[in-house]
């Protein structure tokens, strides 16, 4: 009974309370609603939204003090961070501080960001060698066992970006001994920002094979050989191509001695330099040329093939062939037609004589190359592409433009250089694909007094040849010719100066064909007879 009581007495003090408390908020909303004059609805909206406020301000407030007085130093929540390394990493780092073998972490660091080895793989201290070069830095290692070269290559745009500069600051190199092996430069600065001096003759004679360019260290770069193999050079105007190739002639003047040499260019004046140690020189873009002097090689290749194929029944040793080298600068221009069935059946005949003189001329010493300033799918037949072995290409703006000249599978080749991420103001600099390899070159910008200097040499030493050669009727010719003063002398005068006493034209001429081993021309009179300079390169091209 007494305990109902006391709980009967608790009811009526809460309620005591809470009639007093109701007072009180009453009392205070009446001053508020007073001093401010508001509305009853709009005095308790307001009250109610100034007690939420501080009582959230009041919360935060104690967060920070209980975090403060437990020592919790966690960045802020806008801030990034690395997330806590998972087990497994842990694990690896725990390798990484292992003192008996220590791991290169710069090396480690910048190809599992990159994705070029796993986060749990690590490049050993023990399988790195670090050279510094003048130009970079060269890293020679060796990837994680299960990884290869290629993971690499595949990243080396991720790579770059890790040592802060781009895919063209760097070249990778491989071992054909290990797969693992991997030879890593990064330059210091863009590459070719500095200018290398020209070669010397020594540097290009002492060369293993020809040179066409500096690469990024400064050290000459070129092919192996230009025996069964072609070049195909595209990039986009004013990029340097006839510079190149005008440094291409000079090595191989320098480094071959003795070659035969056909010009077509069709910028007009692009080979001018050398016309004079030419067999044939013609400054045309009219496809009618180049398939004039696409048959004339087309003899040539027949004629050495048969050389061959003797030499094989005979069971003697092949024929030594002298080398020869045809360059057609602006091809593209003589793959074009106007529309009309005559000029489409040319570039029809154009394109077949070409595909064949590329692609039969590999056994016989005959080497083309080709420059076009229009790497589009239709500059150069495709037919006619596929056959050559080494490609080159300078700046281009677009992926198509590179697949036209280095090839439709190029990007899919071990390191492949973009030659849209070249640097257009850096004239003559280019992709060099060769056997495989991709390597960043700028071609040679020889003084015009070093060509001159070294076509001189040749001249006098191909004249000094013809001087010193056996006697035969093609010599007597030209000296009776040049002896007269003249540049053509009609069959009816040759004839009998070289002991041919038939009188009957028809007969006569086919005498002296024959002797001379010559097709006959016509002068503008339309005479039948021989041009000096037919016969001087008939004299100076032999077989």
């Amino acid at each position: 009974m007494g305990k109902k009581k006391g709980n009967s007495e608790d009811t009526y003090g809460e309620m005591a309370g809470a009639i007093g408390g109701l007072a009180i908020v009453f009392g205070i909303l009446a001053v508020i609603k007073d001093k401010l004059g508001l509305s009853w609805p709009a005095t308790v909206l307001l009250t109610a939204g100034v007690l939420v406020g501080l009582g959230y301000l009041a919360l935060k407030l104690r967060k920070v003090v209980v975090r403060a007085w437990a020592g919790d130093t966690r960045p802020a929540k806008g801030l990034k961070r690395e997330e806590p390394a998972p087990a497994a990493e842990s694990a690896s780092a725990a390798d990484v501080a292992d003192p008996v073998d220590p791991v290169d972490t710069p090396l480690t660091t910048a190809l599992s960001r990159a994705g070029a080895i796993g986060r749990n793989e690590v490049i050993r201290a023990a399988d790195v060698k670090i050279e510094q070069l003048d130009v970079g830095t060269v890293y020679d290692f060796l990837v994680p066992e299960g990884r290869t070269h290629e993971d690499v290559s595949k990243r080396l745009g991720s790579i770059a970006s890790m040592f802060g500069v781009t895919r063209l600051h760097l070249k990778l190199s491989t071992s054909r001994h290990s797969e693992r092996k991997v030879r890593l430069l990064v330059l210091k600065e863009p590459p070719f920002s500095r200018v290398f001096p020209a070669p010397t003759r020594q540097e290009i004679r002492t060369f293993a094979g020809v040179p066409l360019g500096h690469d990024i260290t400064g050290t000459l770069a070129g092919v192996a050989t230009f025996e069964k193999a072609s070049l195909l050079i595209g990039g986009m105007t004013q990029m340097g191509k006839t510079t190149l190739v005008n440094g291409l002639i000079t090595c191989l003047l320098i480094a071959y001695e003795e070659f035969d040499l056909y010009l077509l260019d069709g910028k007009l004046c692009g080979l001018t330099r050398f016309e004079k140690l030419a067999i044939r020189y013609e400054a045309s873009d009219d496809p009618a040329v180049l398939e004039s002097m696409l048959d004339e090689l087309l003899i040539r290749v027949d004629g050495r093939y048969t050389e061959l194929q003797n030499a094989i029944r005979n069971r003697k040793p092949a024929p030594v062939f002298k080398p020869v080298f045809f360059i057609i600068d602006e091809a593209a221009d003589f793959y074009t037609h106007n529309g009309t069935p005559d000029s489409k059946e040319l570039a029809r005949q154009v394109e077949d004589k070409s595909r064949k003189l590329v692609s039969k001329s590999l056994e016989s010493g005959i080497s083309t190359i080709m420059l076009t300033q229009r790497p589009a799918n239709d500059a150069i037949p495709v037919k006619v592409r596929d056959q050559f072995l080494y490609r080159l290409c300078l700046y281009v703006a677009s992926e198509g433009g590179a697949k036209v000249a280095l090839g439709d599978t190029y990007f899919e080749t071990v390191a492949p250089i973009h030659p849209a991420l070249l640097d257009p103001d850096v004239k003559g600099q280019g992709v060099l694909f060769a056997n495989g390899a991709s390597t960043l070159i700028r071609g040679f910008n020889f003084p015009d007094d070093f060509i001159w200097e070294v076509v001189d040499e040749v001249h006098a030493r191909q004249q000094k040849t013809f001087q010193e050669a056996p006697a035969s009727p093609l010599k007597q010719a030209i000296e009776l010719i040049q002896g007269a003063g003249v540049e053509f002398m009609p069959t009816s005068e040759l004839a009998p100066s070289l002991g041919i006493t038939e009188t009957r034209p028809g007969e006569r001429g086919k005498q002296l064909s024959k002797l001379l081993e010559v097709t006959p021309g016509k002068d503008d009179k339309g005479t039948r007879g021989y041009w000096l300079s037919d016969l001087t390169t008939a004299a100076m091209s032999g077989s």
